[in-house]
């Protein structure tokens, strides 16, 4: 009997792993984007709102859409779009430099986002069914903090330009044969739900949890995609915006372990709530901050752990909102919050096209405030195995 336990804790964690480290490779590549903002810029002779409107194509095939492909998720086998994203998104993202035109740019950014799509409610439906009740907080914090740990990569694969990215390509077909081969064939069994059951997964608190979500991650979003141009006003380039996105990344995936174990043992509530109300002043003061001041990178550390705690925790809640339906609420808290906050952020360049990219940045911070209410205002979800 304890040995049949430790060899499913053994096969739990090689799953974990599996899908964490497909995480890691999977936003690696989509943090790609912001940094080479400028370079895309150049090359395409765009406006800066040309270059947000990328994000928002990504973000809707990768996160608006997401719902749809969980559900998806919940009618056909879950290996094959866990090791679909790391492929997609890395072939998408790597050849940006060799479209001929925008518009051709415009659809392989839509292409990478649909392998994001894919991934994110298969490994996080993996993650949720294999993970321990009294751990789901922690399990999900390290297959989160793998994608934030993935956007430091993001800036350094970044950095050998556009016309060299090809060169990492293969690295996402491999992650997806690793991927194919640990995880199990999952594919759910019994009635399938109806539309209106699905529909009807989205509604009370869930919904208060997505507008929370959607409003913090425009908030940061918009920070993300104006430091390059706030770097470049301050004659700061490349390597200065690289370093700060992955100080930030990195702060990420540690402030979400940390957050999520908190979590499991003082609730979810309280974690996002105080993650959101202490990061606000903070933020608003590293906006004003630069590269050349000795608290600048600790500051961002600091700011990137506290915005990225609450972020596992909210996609743990909503699972537990609904328990029979891991993959599509998953979706919309990883995929639908994302994605709506990424169509967003064009109106976030096109007010830094008409103010400065400063400006822009702290309007899209005070999005926090309504964020930290509508946290203040969710009822504590009760744990739960799901199955």
């Amino acid at each position: 009997m304890q040995v049949a336990a430790t060899q499913a804790t053994r096969g739990a964690v090689s799953i974990a792993l599996a899908v964490t480290l497909g995480h890691f490779i999977n936003d690696g590549y989509g943090a790609m984007l912001t940094p080479l903002g400028p370079a895309l810029r150049g090359q395409y002779g765009v406006s800066i709102a040309s270059v947000t409107l990328l994000a928002s194509v990504f973000s809707l095939t990768s996160s608006v859409l997401q719902p749809l492909l969980g559900v998806i998720g919940e009618r056909f086998d879950r290996r094959l779009m866990a090791a679909a994203g790391p492929a997609l998104t890395g072939i998408g993202l790597t050849f940006m430099g060799y479209a001929p035109a925008f518009g051709l740019l415009m659809l392989l950014v839509a292409l990478a986002g649909f392998g994001s799509g894919f991934f994110h409610p298969a490994g996080a439906a993996y993650t949720a069914r294999y993970s321990p009740v009294q751990q789901r907080g922690l399990w999900a914090s390290i297959f989160s903090a793998g994608g934030t740990a993935g956007m430091a990569l993001g800036p350094v694969f970044a950095g050998v330009g556009l016309h060299a990215l090809p060169i990492f390509a293969p690295i996402g077909l491999l992650v997806a044969g690793i991927s194919y081969v640990i995880t199990p064939s999952d594919r759910p069994q019994g009635i399938r739900p109806t539309l209106p059951e699905y529909l009807g997964i989205f509604r009370g608190p869930l919904v208060r949890l997505w507008a929370m979500a959607v409003l913090r991650s425009l908030a940061s979003m918009g920070y993300n995609a104006m430091l390059p141009f706030i770097m470049l006003q301050r004659g700061f380039g490349h390597v200065e915006t690289a370093s700060t996105l992955a100080v930030f990344a990195v702060a990420s995936a540690v402030g979400g372990i940390v957050g999520g174990r908190i979590s499991d043992r003082i609730g979810r509530v309280p974690v996002l709530r105080s993650a959101i109300m202490v990061t606000i002043p903070l933020f608003a003061l590293l906006i004003y901050s630069s590269p050349s001041q000795w608290w600048f990178y600790p500051l961002t550390f600091l700011v990137g752990a506290l915005v990225n705690a609450s972020i596992p925790v909210g996609v743990v809640m909503a699972q537990e909102y609904a328990p029979k339906h891991v993959a599509v609420a998953s979706s919309i808290m990883m995929g639908f919050s994302w994605g709506f906050a990424g169509l967003l952020v064009f109106l976030v360049g096109l007010l830094a096209d008409h103010t400065s990219p400063v400006t822009a940045a702290l309007l899209s911070l005070t999005l926090m405030v309504p964020s930290a209410f509508l946290a203040a205002s969710l009822p504590e979800p009760e744990k739960q195995k799901f199955e």
